[in-house]
């Protein structure tokens, strides 16, 4: 069902994001792509998930983001679809055959194919991760019960941009916590769609089954945090601002047409009105557009579709905080909710987290030594995208998953890479033990690789199968496995207590706690202001700040219920797998 409902909201998406692509693509003769439906048809999907999360932000700052309000946004682009829809069969039908696929390119399409078919199960499971319960699916069920867009200042990250998460407030009321998955997912599905076209187009069928193929095998299709989103709008920027690079000039046309300019920039814009990473791609794709146009009228008009659909959210910030990008500005902009201490706790956080990135993007570093690097232009714009995105990561976090915008983009360089080693090890071994030894060991080879990814393929895919949760007794089974003091915080959901609710190492669970919930490392009521202080201290700072019950996770703040004197202020109310949760009692008679 959940399926089924994601592909009726696909084809929402692309009739709304079709209605004005086929105006650009009507004058656009001369342009790259125009013959290729696919990668036309990917990219209006996106145009109408960037089209729908402007559409959607409106309904928000209007307090208008209810079920009545998605729903005709849902109808209009049904409408649309089903209107457009016989003209696009027809045309899909009419496409001449390509090429048969040699068994190399066989081989790659049934990897990319099984690939793709694991990542259908992976959204299906309950919300479990650690972001997606700390502060998207938390701010997106705000947004849906309010209908509005809001401060929240118990979240940890009040002031982000939330343009993706959006889309999960319109779909909690109407599908559930699981249905933010698959939206989630899908981004990552228009992505690995929109690689395989460019793949295709400007290296080979081998290359873009292997890219399509890298892409899904690393995404996180299992949660609804917003990268596989990001990750899709800066793919498309990067393949609009090429299609508008490659433009030829012509005497008919002197200029390139400044509409693609529009179209990436508003791709960039709801990137970057998702997470602040995506601005790093600005100075590039500003050195990159300078070098073929100078006019003030074509940088306007991207200036104007790049703030449409993130102006909102930096223009908020600014006029509450004074920073536009908080918390990462506050150095620069000045402190609102956090502090100094705050700020650098972030930073050692991320840089607890560095590691290297998927050791199947490393190859992208041999394509230099491809074939298709003197022969394809594109080749090396995606090179160059590649290398500025992996310096910025350098420069920066070093933490992987703040570099997986690029991925996508990185995976068909990496693609191009293996195929490169391949070639290498092909050729090594033709000369060292002839023609047909070398075709029985690269058979053996291949049948050898495809053998382990069949074995790892089917544990991941046992492994997701198994988190589905079809019932609300599975459910509730699962949840209890799977996220930290789930029992008691249900407890707490069924029985209200007087006051507000603190939290001690629950930050990653309080989608399940009694909204809202306060207490983190960050923030006016972070963990070192409160529970340092003796208990009776404690105790009383608790309740002038308004809170009656807390929640703690023992085994991460043993310090906190172990302190001399704890019980005469805090009555116990329920305890299961480790977490406990007190009533306060500042003054004990």
């Amino acid at each position: 069902m959940h399926l089924a409902g994601l592909a009726v909201v696909l084809l929402a998406l692309w009739g709304a994001g079709d209605a004005l692509m086929r105006r650009m693509w009507a004058s656009a003769g001369d342009t790259p792509g125009r013959e290729d439906p696919w990668l036309r048809m990917a990219l209006s999907a996106a145009t109408g998930l960037g089209l729908a999360i402007v559409a959607l932000q409106a309904l928000g700052i209007a307090g208008l983001l209810k079920p009545p309000g998605t729903l005709t946004l849902l109808a209009i682009g049904l409408v649309l679809a089903l209107w457009r829809l016989p003209a696009q069969w027809r045309l899909l039908r009419a496409l001449p055959s390509g090429p048969p696929l040699g068994r190399a390119e066989r081989v790659a399409t049934v990897v990319a194919i099984g690939a793709f078919v694991i990542s259908l199960f992976e959204p299906m499971a309950p919300p479990h991760a650690f972001d997606e319960m700390m502060y998207h699916l938390p701010y997106a069920r705000q947004v849906a019960e309010n209908g509005a867009l809001g401060i929240h200042d118990w979240l940890r990250y009040p002031w982000f941009p939330y343009n993706y998460d959006l889309l999960y407030a319109a779909a909690l009321p109407l599908a559930g916590d699981v249905f933010p998955h698959l939206l989630h997912a899908l981004g990552g599905w228009l992505a690995a769609a929109l690689v395989w076209r460019l793949a295709v187009t400007h290296t080979d069928r081998i290359c873009a089954a292997i890219a399509a193929a890298v892409w899904l095998m690393m995404g996180e299709f299992f949660n609804a945090l917003i990268d596989m989103g990001v990750a899709l709008f800066v793919v498309s920027a990067f393949t609009v601002l090429w299609l508008w690079w490659s433009t030829p000039v012509t005497p008919a046309q002197p200029r390139r047409p400044a509409r693609w300019l529009g179209l990436a920039a508003f791709y960039l814009g709801v990137a970057a009105g998702s997470k602040y990473q995506a601005l790093t791609f600005l100075p590039l794709v500003a050195v990159c557009v300078a070098w073929r146009e100078r006019r003030p009228g074509p940088w306007l008009l991207a200036l104007g579709c790049f703030l449409l659909p993130c102006i909102y959210w930096f223009g908020r910030n600014w006029l509450q905080t004074g920073d536009p990008f908080n918390p990462i500005g506050a150095k620069v902009f000045g402190f609102t909710n956090w502090n100094l201490d705050d700020y650098q706790r972030q930073v050692d956080d991320v840089r607890a987290h560095a590691a290297l990135p998927n050791v199947m993007l490393w190859p992208a570093l041999l394509v230099p030594f491809a074939a298709v690097w003197k022969t394809r232009p594109a080749v090396r714009a995606a090179a160059l995208f590649g290398a500025w995105s992996v310096l910025v990561w350098l420069a920066t976090s070093r933490y992987p998953r703040y570099m997986a915008a690029s991925f996508p983009i990185l995976a068909w360089l990496g693609a191009i890479g293996w195929c490169q080693l391949w070639r290498w090890a092909a050729a090594a071994l033709q000369r060292r033990v002839g023609d047909r030894a070398r075709a029985r060991s690269v058979a053996g080879l291949g049948v050898v690789f495809l053998s382990v990814l069949v074995v790892a393929g089917g544990v991941r895919l046992w492994n997701h199968i198994r988190q589905i949760a079809p019932t609300p007794e599975t459910r509730e089974a699962f949840l209890a496995r799977n996220v930290p003091g789930y029992v008691v915080l249900s407890w707490l959901r069924a029985h209200p207590q007087p006051g507000r609710l603190y939290q001690v190492g629950l930050s990653d669970a309080i989608y399940f706690a009694p909204n809202p919930v306060w207490g983190d490392v960050f923030g006016p009521y972070r963990y070192v202001d409160f529970l340092l202080l003796p208990a009776p201290e404690m105790a009383r700072r608790l309740v002038q700040h308004g809170f009656g019950t807390i929640v703690v996770q023992t085994a991460l703040g043993p310090y906190v219920d172990g302190k001399p004197g704890f019980e005469h202020h805090f009555t116990l109310l329920v305890e299961r797998d480790g977490v406990k949760a007190y009533r306060i009692v500042p003054d004990p008679s």
